[in-house]
């Protein structure tokens, strides 16, 4: 018997206005328009479409019956895609010339690429203290001071580790 090889990509959707030129510092977290009303459907979507536009229907072909988004979180506009091992680069392509997610536009950073979900887990939530540290620096706030930040860490925490393969 032969193991279905994956590979699980890390990604962050970033904002594209919280790098505006007007204003020297990056925009406030909760003014990110419309990352918070995405999904895991409307990404799979957006990725199978820019797989077909960029790849074609050979490309969509090779990713599609492997294709799954397995998490996403609305906070930390973190997720977590999972793909076949042999095909893993036109995912990952298809997600790296993403500009809008149903309209929304967004920067995808792929994070962590990982053979395990283990590993893709762990990377994860180190992505997420890393992302709760900089929303705490961008409000100014100490890193012992106890705000809905922790809350949010905790239960992206509890989410990423129920995951399963």
């Amino acid at each position: 018997m032969v193991r279905f090889k994956n590979r699980w990509i890390l990604i962050e959707f970033v904002d594209p206005a919280m790098f505006s030129s007007s204003s020297p510092l990056p925009q406030s977290v909760e003014s990110s328009n419309g990352l918070h009303t995405l999904d895991e459907r409307k990404i799979w979507a957006a990725v199978k479409n820019s797989v077909i536009l960029n790849f074609g229907d050979t490309g969509w072909g090779a990713v599609g019956q492997s294709l799954t988004v397995k998490y996403y979180s609305p906070q930390t506009h973190t997720c977590i895609l999972r793909v076949g091992r042999d095909h893993h680069k036109i995912a990952w392509g298809a997600v790296t010339l993403l500009t809008s997610v149903e309209g929304v536009k967004v920067l995808p950073n792929v994070v962590h690429v990982s053979g395990t979900i283990k590993h893709t887990q762990l990377a994860a939530i180190e992505h997420n203290r890393k992302v709760i540290a900089r929303f705490r620096e961008k409000a100014k706030m100490a890193a012992t001071y106890k705000d809905g930040y922790d809350a949010v860490l905790a239960q992206t925490t509890i989410d990423i580790q129920a995951l399963q393969d």
